[in-house]
């Protein structure tokens, strides 16, 4: 078992998982700010949801836009199973993560018959749809003023009550999603998400199921989703449709855009790197601009997302693991040249 982790994941990649593992572990220890804690644990949700839009987007090159979909999908689940239906907590989180990715699955074999801009409007409508529902759904959901009373998840007879609590159970299942992916994406099937991102056609000439490739990304991508989802309504307690609207995936995609979309270790990066400039830019604009709406906050990911693609199209870290090796390589005395002819 041991051996077969080493092969998937690869000895740099373990090496820097279990140094991140232990680095978050430690982190509580040395933080006595409860605000960080929090910070931390909402980047550890959306490093889930950018992981799973970096396996649809950036290995299998398929694209979607609607990501907070499945995020909302997966926090109203254990919001209406937990307290209207009476199933535990943890089903309800099960329970929301296998509806999304069915509701994935089954939106899938519609939806990817559609290519280029098409795809990327389909999967914006699904967004609609689902803010129109939970808006318009109040006795279910609670409608625009929200849901309240989610209740608290608990490990045996300890129910995980404060932030701390949720920062280790949240970082828990984020590592468990990047050892996942770490491991499929340096499998067969990761092998295969790469041809079908190359070139379709190809793919299916070297015995690719390519349909059933896709829907298979789109059904995990989607799970990873609503796990986050169920993980953030149990963790604040309460949720509202605002929280899943076609800003939340734009601002999902440019997580997974500045990490590096073909690059699991980037999503981290670009979760925390991204909510960090929104909590910058909100207090910047809010100085500059005092009653300003948050247009300002979408134009400003807007021109960060245009220079990334410009400058870095395969996002920071990949970019700058690159540009590292490439200066290291040139600072290297070049070997010397025999004499003679």
């Amino acid at each position: 078992m041991k051996r077969l982790l080493i092969a998937r994941l690869g000895s740099p990649n373990l090496i820097a998982f279990l140094i991140m593992a232990l680095g978050l572990a430690a982190a509580p220890v040395f933080i006595d700010n409860n605000y960080i804690i929090t910070v931390l644990t909402i980047i550890a949700l959306f490093t889930m949801l950018t992981i799973g839009l970096s396996l649809l987007m950036g290995y299998a090159g398929q694209i979607s836009l609607g990501q907070a979909t499945f995020f909302g999908i997966g926090a109203y689940s254990m919001a209406i199973f937990s307290t209207r239906l009476g199933l535990s907590p943890w089903l309800s989180l099960l329970a929301g993560m296998i509806l999304a990715g069915g509701v994935a699955y089954l939106l899938g074999m519609l939806i990817f018959r559609l290519h280029g801009h098409y795809l990327a409007m389909a999967t914006l409508g699904m967004n609609i749809i689902l803010y129109l529902i939970l808006t318009q759904q109040v006795d279910w959901t609670g409608g625009p003023s929200g849901f309240r009373g989610v209740p608290d998840l608990s490990i045996g007879g300890m129910t995980l009550s404060t932030d701390t609590h949720y920062y280790y159970l949240i970082w828990f299942f984020a590592l468990i999603t990047i050892a996942l992916s770490l491991n499929i994406v340096n499998s067969r099937v990761g092998r295969a998400m790469r041809a079908l991102h190359s070139s379709e056609i190809a793919a299916e000439t070297l015995g690719i199921d390519t349909g059933r490739f896709k829907l298979q990304v789109f059904a995990l991508s989607a799970a990873y989703s609503a796990l986050a989802g169920g993980l953030y309504a149990s963790f604040l307690g309460f949720i509202s449709p605002s929280s899943f609207t076609i800003n939340a995936s734009i601002k999902i995609v440019l997580m997974a855009v500045v990490g590096g979309l073909s690059s699991i270790w980037g999503a981290t990066f670009g979760a925390a790197a991204i909510l960090v400039i929104e909590q910058w830019l909100r207090t910047a604009i809010k100085s500059l601009v005092p009653g300003a709406s948050g247009e300002q906050e979408i134009i400003a990911f807007g021109l960060i997302l245009m220079l990334i693609m410009i400058f870095m199209p395969e996002g920071l870290v990949t970019g700058a693991g690159k540009a590292l090796r490439a200066r290291i390589a040139r600072r290297k005395p070049e070997r010397a040249q025999p004499a003679g002819g």
